[in-house]
């Protein structure tokens, strides 16, 4: 490292694009689950399609986004002026809500065809529906084909021009085809402010410098890991955890992993994760993809490091990972695999902090919620006899941490989104929220408490597809240490004539305008 000041100066540098980047995708985005909920991430890349930067956002999506990015740049030859598009859980992505452009950036003195880019920038966002079977398209599906128009990498722009054809294909067979217009322009908006950014630092301080200080912000994330693992016992540690079932009929589904931490040697994994042992892949759609699995992985390892350090490729350089293919955490097509990204991902961070906490017990939380709690709400919009899709997630209880208690009511681990407004909501749907508040004593007890989780109830203003896709129904989150379980999540509908069922965490089901639709979340695990 030559200068750890110029490090640093540029670290800070290329994070603002990616923050830029994310700053413009949601001024100008459509949809209230982007530009309210921030349910999007931005990254920057070097040429050879390394990480460099990620933008504050989705953790499940930003620790897959370099496979969507390798897929593109091995599929397609992209040149100046060019965007390439793909949701393809099996070729880089995570499920298929989650389309990722994908932008080469050449430099002004290249030739369109005659050299590779100097770098690449990426956007991903949820899209509120992609087609499918269920509205909001995050049902339980038995095979991807029914989750959604699954899109392989492919130009969405060629030199500047907008491949009309590949466009109005994805806007037939989707429900809201407004609405992803808008969201797609944002998101080429957001590439093209990083590409603008990238070109204008390149001017300042010439593309060699530039290039030189993105190797050495790889080896430094590196460097900052090993040093870290390096001061973790050695030896193994193991952990398991479920899903509570898969939707189609399933038991239990079983997260295992397995880690080993090792002495250090150069250039070699100073830990491995193996989570053989796992479940086979499931009828239902909670399968989760390898992208998805070395997401969670990232994000755990990432969140171990107390330094500010760089969210580059070489973070994971001294970090192996087996995952088995065929299992429910690196699933073969045609698998469904819409809750792999959203509930699998999140049991994966809890197994491994789990395991961690036997290595470094003052370092990890107590479970936390542990489901996204995906509601989603399809229909006709009355008011203007036009399709409606809307899809949120519910925040939860955070776990204990083991010097304080943790935090009601928020997103936490693989997502990192906000709630949607009640007004925002009310405005954009035929929805009314007749209930928000913390869900009281849901929290397990314990020297430090977990968080509370939350109560979110909607009343349906027309008659709608209700679909939910959720988990810690049958078991809470763990407690560490002593510490309580935190409090199972609910879901109930209250019918119009005061009658009420409570629902399955997975489950699709027509209901009547004047319904509503009520969804207790998970408390935090206590700890001590």
């Amino acid at each position: 490292m030559r200068d750890p000041v110029e490090l640093e100066i540029f670290k800070s540098l290329f994070h603002s694009i990616a923050e830029e980047m994310g700053a413009a995708l949601r001024r100008t985005a459509f949809s209230p689950n982007i530009k309210e909920r921030r349910d999007y991430s931005c990254a920057v890349f070097d040429g050879a399609g390394e990480v460099v930067a990620m933008g504050d956002h989705m953790p499940v999506h930003l620790g897959s986004m370099p496979m969507s990015v390798r897929a593109a740049v091995e599929t397609l030859t992209l040149n100046a002026g060019d965007v390439a598009i793909l949701n393809d859980p099996f070729c880089g992505g995570t499920h298929l809500p989650d389309i990722t452009l994908v932008a080469p950036v050449f430099l002004g003195s290249q030739s369109k065809r005659a050299w590779k880019p100097a770098f690449y920038v990426a956007s991903r966002a949820h899209h509120a529906d992609v087609g499918g079977t269920y509205a909001g398209s995050m049902g339980i599906c038995r095979e991807i084909y029914q989750e959604g128009i699954r899109i392989p990498p492919i130009k969405l722009i060629a030199g500047d021009k907008l491949q009309d054809d590949v466009f109005r294909l994805l806007l037939n067979n989707v429900r809201t085809p407004e609405e992803r217009e808008g969201d797609l322009n944002a998101q080429i908006a957001a590439c093209h402010t990083g590409s603008a950014r990238l070109l204008e630092i390149t001017e300042r301080y010439g593309l060699a410098r530039v290039q030189r200080v993105m190797d050495e912000l790889q080896d430094y994330s590196e460097k900052l890991m090993r040093a870290f693992l390096s001061k973790v016992p050695h030896g193994g540690y193991e952990a398991e955890d479920f899903l509570d079932d898969d939707g189609a009929g399933s038991g239990p589904v079983r997260i295992a992993v397995a880690l080993t931490f090792q002495a250090a040697t150069a250039r070699k994994p100073l830990v491995t994760v193996d989570f053989t042992g796992s479940s086979p892949q499931v009828a239902g759609s909670i399968n989760a993809v390898d992208a998805i699995t070395f997401s969670a992985c990232f994000y755990v390892f990432r969140c171990l490091l107390q330094e500010d350090v760089p969210a580059a490729a070489g973070l994971m350089r001294p970090v192996r990972m087996i995952a088995p293919s065929g299992t429910v955490v690196n699933a073969r097509p045609p698998a469904a695999v819409a809750g792999g990204n959203v509930e699998t991902s999140q049991r994966i961070v809890d197994v491994l902090l789990r395991a961690l906490a036997k290595a470094m017990p003052d370092r990890v939380p107590a479970g936390s919620s542990g489901t996204m709690n995906n509601l989603t709400i399809g229909g006709i919009d009355e008011r203007i006899g036009e399709p409606f899709a809307y899809y949120e997630t519910i925040a939860g209880g955070m776990g204990a941490r083991p010097d304080r208690a943790g935090v009601s009511g928020v997103h936490t681990h693989m997502t990192n989104s906000l709630n949607t407004p009640a007004e925002a909501l009310e405005y954009a749907y035929p929805l009314r929220v007749t209930e928000y508040s913390l869900r009281k004593n849901s929290g397990g007890a314990g020297k430090f408490r977990g968080g509370d989780g939350i109560v979110r109830e909607v009343e349906l203003l027309a008659d709608s597809e209700v679909t939910l896709l959720a988990d810690r129904r049958s078991r809470g989150p763990y407690g560490l240490r002593g510490g309580s379980d935190g409090a199972a999540g609910r879901t109930e509908v209250i019918h119009r004539d005061g009658t009420s069922e409570t629902l399955p965490g997975k489950t699709s089901v027509r209901l009547k305008k004047g319904d509503r639709v009520r969804i207790e979340s998970p408390g935090g695990g206590g700890l001590g």
